[in-house]
């Protein structure tokens, strides 16, 4: 009886830590008339950008790239792209659960 309840608690426990962490992505489509270089993506709460998820990919005029958020907690996210001419187009907060991206020149910083 004693061994049913430790593994009840046991599986308990790692089904909660499984509820906390997801998998989010968040599609980014590039209408700016310009050649995305640089895309970074940090959770909201975040101090710091987090790698650049292109990596030496770009993001052509009119494309979209899908960004994959694997393992996080929360579906609140900090977006910061950057064209060819290192103009900036920062998205602070965004639910990636329930918003994609489009950016435009309207959303320069």
């Amino acid at each position: 009886m004693r061994m049913k309840v430790l593994l009840a608690a046991v599986l308990m426990l790692c089904s909660s830590s499984l509820v906390m962490a997801a998998d989010y992505y968040v599609d980014i489509t590039n209408r700016t008339g310009y050649t995305i270089y640089y895309m970074y993506v940090s959770p909201e709460d975040s101090k710091s950008w987090e790698e650049d998820v292109l990596g030496s990919d770009v993001l052509m005029d009119g494309d979209t790239q899908r960004v994959t958020l694997t393992g996080y907690s929360s579906p609140y996210f900090d977006i910061r792209l950057v064209d060819e001419e290192d103009d900036s187009y920062t998205f602070w907060n965004v639910d990636v659960s329930t918003q994609d991206l489009e950016v435009t020149l309207d959303n320069l910083d």
